[in-house]
């Protein structure tokens, strides 16, 4: 099979690129997979695509940009040229742009491919009906968040065009369903990006870091993080690093730089910056805890699924996707309330403070994230892209049997 995936990929700063490298990792050593046509975002830099292992031959076309009102003509335009025997879009709302225009557009490729007659499967990350507007940086306003659900409404209907659409929590299923009256949903695992063998659980000698990562700015804000450690800090003899690793949210530019300049008096505070996929393993292996500063949720969480793998406690407000996925897949951590600088403080404190129950958590989210390995995942797609495949070739012969008789 010749897979194209329209996708973000590293070293973009789009949302999901990450994923999407995990997935081609997988992807490539299938036996199936003959080629893979990566249809990405323009990036300066050029693609993250040396692995170690052997696999298919991989195509890079950068065929998009975020926020450009033409990507629906460029990305066809490529799929043209490289006339793929089926498409996977890895997908959010946001994915082809901040702006209404750019991303509404973006979201019709699915359909348009499957017009062409193309097996087309989506990757949706998330959905409009299980996000808060107003955290996740899209608006306040009451009238437009109305305003926002009745164009999310419409786009959704466009992406649920698409052959089969995948999403990665079994309660989204049954919202789409039930909304949208659609029999082309099927929950598929977020799946675990690196499955590496079970760690010691021991950390480096010196300060126990405290680390979270991602996309900050709208419903991941880190103050309250930083605030949390210093209280604990005046209260114990704890030696504790806190490390912001990531960019900013595309919808909050510059909000990193104005959280440093505010807390540049604030001792051991490290800002990563953009993290380079290689040096991902590294980053957690250093961590004593992974902290999700979230004030709402969007979807399943990757960075929750890696600190799984990495063998990591973690801290993390019981609310929306996260308490869904502590409860069906079995990870676990201490739990703060959201915007409570003294739950966080307390949360974390629990964690850093009492080595065992650190690794206790650590064991038991290791176990939980290696249930699903990545290659599982990129198994599951090359079936329903089989299944699809078989379902139109039956449906064709019997139009030309019909025909014939």
């Amino acid at each position: 099979m010749k897979l194209a995936i329209v996708t973000a990929y590293p070293p973009s700063k789009v949302t999901l690129n990450e994923y999407a490298y995990h997935l081609v990792k997988s992807f490539r050593k299938n036996e199936k997979i003959t080629e893979i046509v990566l249809l990405t975002d323009k990036t300066t830099d050029a693609k993250d695509i040396e692995f170690s292992e052997a696999g298919c031959k991989i195509t890079i076309k950068e065929c998009w940009e975020f926020n450009s009102y033409t990507n629906v003509f460029s990305v066809l335009k490529a799929i043209n040229q490289t006339n793929p025997d089926s498409v996977l879009f890895n997908l959010q709302f946001m994915k082809f742009g901040d702006k209404k225009i750019p991303a509404a557009l973006g979201l019709t490729l699915p359909l348009l491919c499957k017009l062409k007659k193309i097996p087309t499967i989506v990757l949706l990350h998330n959905i409009l009906e299980q996000v808060d507007l107003k955290s996740a940086g899209f608006t306040s306003n009451k009238v437009l968040q109305v305003i926002y659900n009745s164009i999310g409404t419409v786009l959704t209907k466009l992406v649920l065009k698409a052959d089969l659409v995948a999403v990665t929590m079994e309660k989204y299923v049954t919202t789409l369903k039930n909304k949208y009256k659609v029999d082309n949903v099927k929950m598929i695992p977020h799946g675990t990006f690196e499955v590496i063998e079970e760690p010691s659980y021991k950390l480096k000698k010196g300060a126990l870091k405290v680390m979270t990562f991602g996309k900050f700015g709208t419903y991941k804000k880190v103050e309250s993080m930083i605030e949390a450690v210093e209280k604990i800090r005046k209260t114990s003899n704890l030696d504790l690093e806190i490390v912001i690793a990531g960019t900013d949210n595309p919808n909050v530019p510059g909000y990193l730089a104005k959280v440093q300049e505010q807390y540049k008096h604030v001792p051991n505070l490290t800002f990563t910056g953009y993290v380079e996929e290689h040096k991902v393993e590294e980053l957690f292996n250093d961590s004593a805890v992974v902290v999700f500063p979230y004030t709402s949720t969007t979807g399943s969480s990757g960075v929750l699924h890696q600190a799984g793998s990495y063998g990591k406690a973690v801290v993390m407000p019981n609310l929306g996707d996260l308490a869904t996925l502590i409860k069906e897949e079995g990870y676990r951590g201490e739990f703060f309330e959201t915007e409570n600088v003294d739950s966080l403080a307390e949360a974390i404190k629990n964690i850093v403070s009492n080595d065992s129950y650190r690794i206790e958590l650590g064991k038991a989210n290791y176990k939980a994230a290696t249930a699903y390995p990545m290659s599982r995942i990129a198994e599951i797609y090359l079936e329903d892209f089989e299944r699809i495949g078989d379902k139109r070739f039956v449906s064709t012969t019997e139009i030309s049997t019909n025909s014939i008789l």
